[in-house]
């Protein structure tokens, strides 16, 4: 039961035309289809001079019809007619606004159907008391807009006759679907877009993580469009729906029984899924349609158990009931969000409708019909014999009724027409003042205003602005629409079947889309089955950190499994999609839900393995030292003099300087660091085994030469030694020099080999010349080795082949198992072993060479001699 509002111009010409009528809250038709609810009203209202008619909304008595008994009237839109009344009289006493005219009302009941719309619509532009199609017989009163209505179809009913005669049409209602058959149809749209009204639902679902809901839309075009344009837009913001059901509009008790059987689906539907939120896009009754659902369970044997349910409701919606439904149940409304349209306390509207009298009030057709439907009485004119005594006198409070029937405060489909009224009324104050001032009227006088020139009011409605008695601001854009946004209400239900509206947030139209919704949930109440609780409204539970969201095949994208997040990446969030990687400085901890910082990591001298191994290289240095002491001490003893003085004195300086390299290796790295590590090392170590080579090949001519007639003694001397030394070091100088002048080595952060730390280490540069440097070190060891391993049975008098054999075993032994090594491990680990790898062929070299001559000369002097050397043959 909606309301349209017709204003109309009254000129007292100083002739009469035909007879003139005022015009009233009137109800015209006094037969109705059986079971019809009331549809919107057709509310006309007329401006005349101050003098003429008193100052003060104009009401002729007229009759109220007598409804049949099956008649079912919903009472709860008859504030809608109480608020047009309410501006009309704030309008008419305020002397800023129309000042010389006044304004008044005219109701009609379009009765939900066309063909009374039409008919009402045609009455009031034909301006007689009979309808008379295209004729106007009094020019007295002329129709200048129309206000209304609530639901979208009677609005396009009125629209399509209106639109003949340019009258703009103002509804507080959101606006009907245009298709070919109806273009161009201008409406004033008194509620904000309902594009608005779609971001502001896809906001509030993601405030309160609703991704999975129950779509319940009416079952007509508006139903579709609506489904059509929020699918994609939730699929966009990473919300499904559950299913989407329709509900019928029904008009005739003969449906109960597909009402029923809708509902049972419905129901069925509703408490069977996973979702706890559903939205419903509905018209201004469908609320009965929700109070249906909760009786289904004793109408029809049902599956499903109830549960706990939050309805998100549209702003066409209002908490309506048929007479038969006053004493049901609201609990299942308990807790619901809706969206309204904006509204604002007006103290002296509570006080305007406390006054209300069905007594008081004879020119007001349609109280005694709302007075009889919401106190269940009647009149004593209308009793009959077979009437109870349930008599109205009149007396009965307003403010007792149950908020389903009349609400004492003023709802957003109320407070939209009241501005719808006091746009047009300051339209035409505009229009009137623009008249005066350039003086366009073809002729004034004896405050007449002559009605040409009012088909300008579309202009002046489109650039209105102003402040109501509240003190908002009413303006429309562009396009006709006002300026506004949507309050978001909470509905509360009472056990005594009352219920309360909270206001508990809204929708700016005029923030960014990311703050377009603002709410105080601490306010809201939820149903009783959530205990105060948010609700949840998902499909899948949370996926909490450290794991992933898998979509289930087959499946909405909101069903889901979550599984654990992959070695190296973590989620901090509840439901992510994917997991990610830490920053590069950062890693996982070991359940995947935060980052820990990596720690700086090279072998330094401050923890334990950097400590052993320098102290193991200084030890081995310190042995060198000696060993070398002890030779340079008795270089006149057989044994030294028969081991070569300076091949044995350039291998023990050299293995010193072996030991030493090793320490390049520890500590924070640098570039000179990293420059010497390696070349320092190959060349020092060619240098080694280049002597032990030429020790070697210097035992085997040193016994070719005993032999007599050999003419290998002119090859047995220093110059020969020296040349295997500096040729064979001299070639792996040169790789070092080509290394460091192609790809030298650098100081480099690995952050990436070891998980938890940050690596501080030295890039080979070229790893094709540091395996270069160590194959050509190995090619030396391995002639070393051959060498020595064929001269092994020489005579034991000229034979040191035996102890190289041993020696260049354990270094090639060493360095074999140094280039796996070298590759399995990372970080300080690499350096570590190829720190032990030279320590070790380096111990090996010293201890199987050096170490039993140093026996014998240090602890067995006695056979450090020349005749037992001789005798030992």
């Amino acid at each position: 039961m909606d309301i349209i509002l017709l204003i109309l111009l009254l000129v007292l010409l100083p002739h009469i035309v035909c007879k003139s009528r005022k015009c009233s809250i009137t109800h015209p038709y006094s037969s109705y289809p059986k079971y019809q609810q009331l549809g919107d009203f057709i509310v006309g209202g007329i401006a005349s001079q101050t003098g003429i008619i008193p100052k003060e909304v104009l009401f002729t008595e007229t009759p109220s019809p007598v409804l049949p008994e099956e008649f079912v009237l919903i009472p709860k839109n008859y504030q809608h007619i109480l608020a047009m009344a309410f501006a009309v009289k704030e309008i008419n006493e305020n002397p800023q606004i129309l000042p010389n005219l006044t304004l008044g009302v005219c109701i009609y009941d379009s009765c939900d159907n066309a063909q009374k719309t039409y008919q009402a619509t045609l009455q009031l532009l034909s301006l007689m008391e009979e309808l008379v199609p295209n004729y106007v017989c009094n020019l007295q009163n002329d129709v200048l807009a129309v206000i209304g209505g609530l639901d979208a179809q009677i609005s396009l009913h009125v629209a399509t006759i209106l639109d003949t005669y340019k009258k703009p049409q103002l509804i507080y209602g959101f606006p009907p679907l245009m298709n070919d058959k109806t273009p161009g149809l201008i409406f004033y749209q008194m509620v904000p877009p309902e594009q608005l009204q779609y971001e502001g639902i896809v906001s509030l679902l993601l405030h309160f993580r609703w991704i999975w809901i129950g779509f319940l839309i009416m079952d007509n075009d508006h139903g579709e469009k609506m489904a059509q344009t929020m699918i994609p837009l939730l699929s966009k913001k990473g919300i499904c729906y559950s299913f989407i059901e329709r509900i019928p509009k029904f008009s005739d008790i003969t449906k109960l029984d597909g009402m029923i059987q809708q509902g049972v689906k419905v129901y069925e539907h509703i408490m069977s899924s996973k979702a706890n939120a559903f939205l419903i896009y509905g018209e201004s009754f469908s609320v009965m349609f929700l109070r249906w659902l909760q009786y289904m369970p004793k109408l029809e044997p049902v599956k499903s158990k109830p549960k706990g349910i939050v309805w998100i409701m549209t702003a066409q919606m209002e908490f309506t009931s048929s007479a038969f439904q006053l004493h049901w149940d609201t609990d299942i409304i308990n807790g619901a969000l809706s969206l309204s349209m904006h509204s604002a306390e007006l103290p002296e509207f509570k006080s305007f409708i406390q006054k209300k009298n069905p007594y008081s009030a004879k020119e007001d057709g349609f109280i005694s019909l709302f007075w009889q439907e919401a106190f269940n009485c009647v009149f004593p004119n209308m009793a009959m014999s077979d009437v109870s005594d349930n008599i109205c006198n009149g007396t009965e409070d307003l403010k007792s009724l149950p908020g389903s029937l009349f609400e004492m405060k003023m709802t957003g489909h109320s407070y939209s027409s009241y501005n719808a009224l006091y746009a047009i009324a300051n339209a035409l104050h505009a229009l009137s003042s623009f008249k005066h001032k350039h003086k366009v009227m073809a002729e004034r006088g004896g405050g007449r205003i002559h009605n040409q020139g009012f088909w300008q009011l579309n202009y002046f409605l489109r650039g209105v602005s102003f402040n109501n008695s509240a003190g908002d601001l009413v303006s429309f854009d562009q396009n006709g629409i006002v300026a506004a946004g949507f309050d978001i209400i909470n509905w509360i239900a009472f056990p005594n079947k009352s219920f309360f509206h909270v206001k508990v947030g809204k929708v700016n139209h005029m923030a960014p889309q990311d703050e377009l919704l603002t709410i105080n949930e601490k306010v809201i109440t939820w149903h009783s089955w959530f205990n105060q609780v948010r609700p949840l409204s998902v499909c899948s539970d949370s996926c909490y950190p450290g794991f992933s969201k898998k979509v289930k095949e087959g499946e909405p994208f909101c069903c889901y499994d979550c599984i654990p997040c992959p070695e190296g990446r973590i989620s901090t969030e509840n439901d992510k999609n994917e997991c990610y990687r830490c920053q590069d400085k950062y890693y996982p901890n070991k359940k995947k839900d935060f980052c820990i910082p990596k720690v700086i990591s090279f072998l330094s001298y401050e923890e334990p393995l950097g400590i052993s191994l320098a102290s193991l290289a200084l030890t081995f240095s310190l042995s060198t030292i000696l060993i070398l002491g002890t030779f340079m001490r008795n270089h006149n003893t057989p044994i030294v003099k028969a081991n070569n003085q300076s091949l044995t004195y350039t291998l023990l300086i050299s293995l010193l300087l072996c030991f030493t390299s090793a320490l390049l290796f520890i500590g924070k790295p640098g570039k000179v660091a990293c420059l010497l590590q390696q070349t320092t090392f190959g060349i020092i170590f060619s240098v080694a085994v280049s002597s032990i080579l030429a020790k070697t090949i210097m035992v085997v001519l040193a016994f070719m030469a005993t032999k007599p007639g050999s003419r290998m003694r002119r090859w047995v001397g220093k110059q020969l030694t020296n040349s295997i030394v500096a040729s064979c070091s001299l070639i792996q100088a040169s790789i070092c020099i080509l290394w460091l002048a192609v790809a030298p080595p650098f100081p480099d952060v690995d952050m990436f080999s070891v998980t938890e730390e940050i690596i501080l280490q030295c890039n080979e540069g070229s790893v094709t010349m540091f395996y270069c440097v160590l194959g050509y070190m190995g090619f030396l060891a391995l002639i070393s080795f051959t060498t020595a391993f064929l001269a092994r049975k020489l005579p034991d008098t000229f034979n040191e082949a035996k102890f190289i054999t041993f020696s260049m075993l354990v270094f090639c032994s060493v360095w074999l198992s140094f280039v796996p090594a070298y590759l399995s491990s990372k970080g300080k680990y690499m350096v570590a072993v190829e720190i032990f790898s030279i320590l070790a062929s380096g111990a090996g070299l010293l201890g199987c060479i050096f170490f039993p001559k140093c026996y014998i000369i240090v602890f067995r002097p006695g056979l450090n001699i020349r005749e037992q050397l001789i005798r030992q043959k």
